[in-house]
């Protein structure tokens, strides 16, 4: 503030001056402390740790110096803030579990993935990785601009070089003013794949790029459950939602006992904390498939999860976790940076991608023409040098007897002021042959080199060409090996897996017993065929499944409805059971046609006893409701007559009237629901049997504990809804295939 403004007093609105103190702040924070930069992908601070080292000279080659003197010249210099907020941005920038390529190596203890925080900076000690160095280099040699630091005294660089794609490759956090950034890690070979092939492909579209960089690579490792589309629209608008899981794997016991082991959790989830959730989801009964859990992690994480028990389903065990704890968690991308231009958007990958490229073209020109200064100057030097040598004894007199001997100098042998400088400043031992030709190679040297730079900034295509050599050099050096290779699994859209009260059954072979007045039981175990059951007065057996515990059986009506049953839910023990109308809405005047586990991925025909059916897939015959769902649509007087499975390309049906016919299976409709169409005319009667088989292999049916096969139908087949011709001879009277 001048000095001629103290002490005056300005009336303004409150509102006004509130608004314009914080817009500063809000600009201040936006674009000095919490958004990155594109280019070089830092924050500020971040940004002046790196030149503050590099200033100290602490490169990979160099010893480690304690964190606490970083940390006095970044604030005594660069950043005038508390030296907890440094020293804790340096920590991240060591840690390797929460940076996927460390730009600093630190020495002590630097925290760790369970929460803990790293030692005082007075106990630790650092230095810069390689990939800090790319960032840095050129920096020496006009690359970036500079500007004054906060109190003038120092210079600082507005952004770094960037020879490493640092934005992508270990991605960004940060809170602002009314916007934020989130922007995931990378594998640093695969941004680089990516950004080679834009170079060659200025319109490649993001998911051409996806195809060489193919998502995030958490350093922490883990699995992303998205699929493509998602993730293709995340890149391509900058904002999105990616879902990643822990990788665990079933580790076989004794006796038939498992464990879950995870190995690897989602990025920036403390473990103690996981464990500490787990534990009280446990304890307050929320997770009824898990037993126990143990924490042996050593160096490498290892969860020991125990299930309730052998027949707990793992799919199952971990769906439970995933749905109640951070072994699933959600990575919101928002990839909100300052550009070129220090305007904070939102940029898609191909944006960001060609803003680093064109910074790394800005580099490399502002680099060459500073390389072309210095080889114009040496080169003036050492044109000076050689006409010294043509006249050295010359040269020794003007300097021992002239009294300016500079511009006698300048005048004789026609030199430049810098020549005539730097001959005066050479050193006595300089003036040999030897010395002679290494200017002179020297010079030939540095005039190649000035041509092909020249060259180089005459022509575009060979600027980009050595750019891209450039990244190919840095994927080669960082996208393989333990730090390069790809840590995050990419999976397609994991399937919701429903928890289910059947997940809460153990899992075991029991039998389904159904009478034909409608009672219902299960017993242990799958019973043999010819077991003595025990009935009310009257009663017998009317169906008996076997299937296990956590199975949904089906309950056709002949109403034409379906209905699910829970096995789980049928009572046991040995007495008469449960009346199945307690189970089921079934009316006293309908009956019960089938009880089976059915086939999602089977095909069934159904039919009417008026001879109308369709083809009906598997997954139809499942209900929520207790009232079960409608499959055939009945006329009065009719009934669900048949639900057979299809096997083959053909279709036999026989009539009450005794006629038989049969037609290709492609003849049927396929329908959720529906009348159907007719299958067999009939003048009297309706349907009594219908079957599906492969016309190659003949027609079967049974005749008491035999088996026979017709191969010769010709005479039977027809078209769909014909009339159709007795059967062969020694087709069972009962109008049954029986098979």
């Amino acid at each position: 503030m001048p000095d001629d403004l103290g002490g005056q007093i300005e009336d303004l609105p409150l509102s006004n001056a509130l608004s314009e103190r914080y817009l500063a702040y809000a600009l201040s924070t936006i674009m000095s402390r919490s958004l990155p930069d594109v280019r070089d992908g830092l924050k500020p601070v971040h940004r002046r740790l790196i030149y503050a080292m590099h200033q100290l000279k602490l490169d990979p080659r160099s010893g480690f110096k304690k964190c606490a003197r970083v940390v006095g010249d970044v604030m005594g210099k660069f950043h005038p803030h508390g030296d907890s907020s440094i020293y804790e941005a340096l920590v991240r920038l060591a840690q390797e579990f929460s940076s996927r390529f460390p730009l600093i190596e630190g020495q002590g203890n630097f925290g760790n993935i369970d929460g803990d925080n790293a030692a005082a900076m007075r106990y630790t000690e650092s230095r810069l990785t390689e990939i800090a160095e790319l960032l840095l280099r050129g920096i020496d040699e006009n690359a970036v601009d500079f500007r004054p630091t906060y109190d003038g005294e120092e210079q600082e660089p507005v952004v770094l070089p960037g020879a490493f794609p640092n934005l992508l490759a270990n991605g960004a956090a940060g809170i602002a003013v009314g916007m934020a950034t989130s922007i995931p890690p990378h594998n640093a070979g695969e941004v680089c794949a990516a950004a080679i092939h834009l170079i060659g492909n200025p319109n490649a579209t993001t998911a051409e790029l996806l195809t060489h960089m193919r998502g995030p690579d958490f350093p922490t490792g883990g699995e992303l459950v998205e699929d493509e589309a998602t993730i293709c629209a995340a890149y391509e608008t900058g904002r999105g939602s990616l879902r990643t899981r822990a990788k665990w794997a079933k580790e076989e016991g004794k006796h038939g006992t498992w464990n879950i082991v995870v190995t690897e959790i989602p990025y920036q989830v403390q473990k103690s904390r996981l464990v500490e959730q787990i534990a009280i989801l446990l304890t307050d009964k929320k997770l009824p498939l898990l037993g126990d859990i143990r924490d042996e992690s050593a160096e490498t994480i290892r969860l020991v999860l125990e299930p309730k028990s052998r027949t707990v389903d793992p799919e199952m065990l971990m769906a439970s976790l995933f749905r109640a704890t951070q072994l699933e968690s959600r990575f919101a991308l928002n990839m909100n940076v300052l550009d070129a231009g220090r305007t904070p958007r939102v940029m898609g990958l191909k944006a960001i991608l060609r803003a680093w490229l064109d910074h790394r073209h800005e580099v490399l020109v502002r680099r060459s023409n500073h390389r072309l200064d210095a080889i114009a100057r040496r080169l003036e030097i050492l044109e000076g040098y050689i006409k010294v040598f043509l006249n050295l004894d010359e040269v020794i007199r003007i300097i021992r007897t002239e009294d300016e001997p500079k511009a006698v100098l300048i005048r004789t042998f026609e030199l430049t002021e810098v020549q005539a400088e730097a001959i005066l400043n050479m050193r006595l031992r300089a003036l040999r042959k030897l010395e002679e030709m290494e200017i002179r190679n020297e010079h030939k040297k540095l005039s190649a080199e000035q041509a092909d730079l020249r060259a180089l900034l005459a022509d575009e295509g060979k600027r980009w060409k050595k750019i891209g050599k450039e990244i190919a050099e840095v994927r080669e050096k960082f996208g393989s090996g333990p730090l390069g290779a790809r840590r995050t699994l990419i999976s397609a859209a994991a399937p919701v897996v429903e928890i289910v009260a059947e997940a809460l059954v153990e899992r075991e072979p029991i039998t389904v017993i159904l009478s034909e007045k409608g009672w219902i039981r299960a017993q242990k175990g799958h019973l043999a065929d010819d077991v003595e059951l025990k009935f009310k007065e009257g009663d017998k057996l009317g169906f008996l499944l076997r299937c296990e515990s956590t199975d949904k059986i089906a309950l056709l009506g002949t109403n034409g409805r379906v209905y699910t049953i829970k096995a789980s839910d049928v009572p046991r023990g040995r007495g008469d059971g449960q009346a199945i109308r307690l189970l089921v809405e079934l009316a006293n005047e309908d009956g019960v046609l089938a009880l089976f586990v059915p086939d999602a991925a089977q095909k069934y025909l159904v039919a009417s006893s008026a001879g109308r059916g369709f083809l009906l897939p598997g997954a139809e015959l499942a209900s929520e409701r207790r009232a079960g769902k409608t499959i055939l649509v009945l006329k009065p007087g009719e009934e669900w007559h048949a639900c057979v499975p299809v096997r083959g390309d053909h279709v036999a049906v026989i009539g009450q009237n005794r006629k038989m016919l049969v037609f290709p299976l492609d003849q049927l409709p396929e329908m959720p629901k529906g009348t159907g169409v007719q299958l067999q005319k009939y003048k009297d009667g309706g349907l009594a049997d219908v079957k599906t088989f492969s016309l190659a292999a003949g027609l079967t049916w049974r005749i008491g504990d035999k088996l026979r096969v017709e191969q010769k139908l010709t005479e039977w087949l027809g078209a769909r809804a014909s009339v159709g011709k007795m059967p062969p001879n020694g087709f069972p009277r009962s109008n049954k295939f029986g098979d």
